[in-house]
């Protein structure tokens, strides 16, 4: 569950109040004294914004996939965030800080990179004029994703915004927008179409009037990401922005996604990186101020998974030290034809900024968050310091003190105390529980001793806290990278789902695009159902392009997405898939029934709750994020399936619901957790009111 409330770290809430019998006779009292306390774990997250100030060499801000804006006064040693009360949403996709005034600070929301399992679209940009210490919204707001922001060198209220747009869909507010009154109000001033949109923009650091612009054609299905086509490519305006022209000069006819970077000590050397077709992808660069361009390096190994990277930056005082980055960080000092490996604290790098008058004084951002540096790369300030990691789902066991688990993206799974004895909950309280970073974690609640755990690409482990051993559990032995799922044996999702049952806890359920089963640990596995979802083949090839199949990624489509059996009868499994059908079997597997909720489209079925005080009642998480409908969606069934209804009225407009929970003890005490945060209903769903407490 990324980030379904502000705060992407693992939460506990800390009841006060009487537990009730009967919800209708409860009212707003409920909630007082209800507080949110963070217990971590402290480790960075997906960050793909970073800035700091020229002037300042301690002061750095950064901005996380699903945590939101965050400050260091002290060159990373320690972070606090300064957007939570002034920005409604955690996802942000661009920083930067007026050179000549450091009290103002532009944020756009939305991160850049098209990611299939996604934090919220961004809603619009923001403005600071006191360093961060209050936010103004400032425009936009139907922009999706933001993704730069130049600043005008000497006026502040001149700015440039790179509006990616939306993932899921065209839309027409895609492209370079213009302020010259300090965000009051904005001018569009280049647009291709509804399907390119701005994705990278830079200045010429001696001439405020050239800017260059990376323009990308660019969209996302379920199970396709496009990248290159019609008026994607690099552009240039001489007229602070008036006019643009798409410049040539030897440069590929066909061009994904692009990166800009220009030389402050030559500012007629540009560098660009470049998504395109063999031979033509790689660093490009021009010495005549993108008149003409030559292609220098084509190493796939720097411009791969174009829709995720892409990005180039040039060192402030020496303009043949160039930096790359992509899953790894690189660094060229002859200009782009070769490169080394920086050791960074962590992979997937993501942005990077210099201080203009110090090259070695850098801030980057990756997946497990921002670095500051003070010697070009060689150390690093931690990462340890930011609570910004993005959880998928989190269950707990029933332990005293209890433990939370998760799986956080791009990292490991963790297993963490809910409270510690001496107070503290620290390094030593959490450790992983084998899976990885998109992990559906299962065991026994009450000896969670053995731990089965998914991840990406078919992953599938248990884990033996006994012994701290873990081995794979595969259902099939196949390497799926490079593969078109329709080839392969099973098909698994980017976060596979698996159970063990509540019955016999030996006993484990793993969803691929059929539910399989084992009661031998996972030595041996059936499938006990047909193929539960919509199997359509035109879905299941090449999920990627015209110029990069994205199928290293694994991001498979038709696949199941949620299992839940019922906790009183044996065998009677629900199933949902991620495109929108659901099936039951009352006989563990013998018969299925389609039991869709009556959804327009083929949404997710996010997450299954069955209810712990009627059999047969059931409610659902449907989420539609990936068909561009960020619109709330909760289905309850009180027979088996037979009829649902909604009952998610009163959530906000663009609030889509990751996963519905019904109160242990207090029936009809009903929890979501959504992209605007957290709601309760006291009354089996009919009315919603915000949980976001101190959050």
């Amino acid at each position: 569950m990324p980030r379904s409330v502000y705060a992407a770290v693992l939460a506990a809430i800390t009841l006060t109040t009487p537990i009730l019998t009967h919800a209708d006779s409860v009212d707003n009292h409920m909630i007082d004294g209800l507080e949110y306390r963070l217990i971590g774990p402290w480790r960075g997250g997906r960050v793909t914004a970073v800035h700091g100030v020229p002037d300042d060499d301690q002061t750095y801000y950064m901005g996380a996939a699903g945590g939101g804006v965050w400050r260091t006064s002290n060159g990373g040693h320690s972070w606090t965030n300064i957007s939570d009360k002034h920005i409604p949403v955690g996802t942000i996709g661009a920083i930067a800080v007026a050179p000549s005034d450091p009290n103002v600070i532009y944020v756009g929301t939305g991160e850049s990179p098209i990611r299939g399992v996604t934090t919220a679209q961004g809603e619009g940009l923001w403005k600071s004029t006191d360093a961060g210490q209050t936010f103004s919204f400032s425009g936009l707001p139907n922009a999706g994703q933001i993704a730069k922001i130049q600043i005008h060198p000497t006026d502040p209220d001149i700015a440039y915004v790179a509006v990616q747009g939306q993932i899921w869909a065209p839309n027409d507010e895609r492209g370079v927008y213009r302020t010259v009154d300090g965000g009051a109000s904005w001018e569009r001033v280049h647009h291709v179409n509804a399907d390119t949109g701005a994705t990278d923009i830079t200045m010429d650091p001696t001439n405020p009037r050239v800017l260059y612009a990376s323009q990308w054609h660019h969209g996302r299905k379920p199970w396709y990401i496009k990248s290159g086509g019609e008026g994607g490519g690099l552009y240039k305006s001489e007229d602070s922005g008036d006019t643009w022209t798409r410049m040539e000069g030897g440069l590929p006819e066909l061009i994904g996604k692009s990166g800009i970077a220009v030389s402050q000590d030559n500012p007629a050397l540009v560098y660009a990186i470049i998504e395109a077709g063999p031979g033509k992808g790689g660093i490009w660069r021009s010495d005549d101020r993108g008149s003409t361009w030559k292609h220098i390096n084509g190493h796939r190994a720097y411009w791969s998974r174009a829709w995720y990277y892409i990005h180039i930056a040039v060192d402030p005082t020496d303009s043949d030290t160039v930096w790359v980055m992509n899953t790894r960080l690189y660094k060229s000092v002859n200009g782009g034809e070769d490169f080394e490996q920086v050791k960074a604290p962590y992979g997937d790098h993501h942005d990077l900024w210099f201080n203009p008058s110090d090259g070695d004084n850098l801030i980057n951002a990756s997946d497990g968050g921002a670095a500051v540096s003070f010697d070009g790369g060689m150390s690093w300030s931690p990462l340890s310091n930011q609570p910004t990691g993005q959880f998928y789902r989190v269950i707990t066991d029933n332990q005293s003190p209890y433990r939370l688990y998760g799986g956080q993206q791009d990292n490991t799974t963790v297993s963490i105390a809910s409270a510690a004895w001496d107070g503290s909950i620290g390094r030593d309280d959490f450790y992983a529980v084998g899976g990885g970073e998109s992990a559906h974690i299962a065991f026994d609640p009450d000896d969670p001793t053995l731990i089965y755990a998914t991840t990406i690409n078919g992953t599938l482990t248990e884990y033996n806290h006994a012994n701290k051993k873990r081995r794979s559990i595969i259902p099939y032995p196949e390497l799926v990278y490079g593969m078109d799922s329709k080839d392969l044996k099973y098909r698994a999702n980017w976060n596979p789902p698996v159970i063990t049952s509540p019955h016999d806890h030996k006993t484990i359920y793993y969803g691929t695009q059929f539910l399989l089963k084992s009661t031998d640990r996972g030595l041996n596995w059936k499938a006990v159902s047909p193929d539960l979802t919509r199997n359509k083949p035109e879905h299941m090839g090449r999920n990627g392009g015209p110029l990069t199949p994205e199928n290293v990624g694994a991001e498979f489509y038709h696949t199941i997405f949620a299992i839940a059996e019922s906790r009183n009868e044996q065998g009677t499994i629900w199933v949902g898939a991620d495109d929108g059908l659901m099936h039951i079997t009352r006989d563990g597997g013998e018969n299925w029934e389609d039991i869709s909720p009556p959804h327009r489209g083929d949404a997710m079925i996010n997450a299954i709750e069955l209810s712990p005080h009627a059999e047969g009642t059931a409610y659902v998480a449907v989420t539609g994020y990936k068909l561009n409908d960020f619109k709330p969606y909760i289905y309850k069934t009180t027979n088996h399936g037979a009829r649902w209804r909604r009952i998610d009225a009163g959530l906000p407009k663009r609030a889509f619901v990751r996963v519905v929970r019904e109160d242990p003890v207090l029936r009809g005490l009903l929890y979501a957790g959504t992209e605007k945060g957290m709601f309760v209903s006291f009354d089996d769903g009919n009315n919603w009111q915000s949980l976001d407490l101190n959050l």
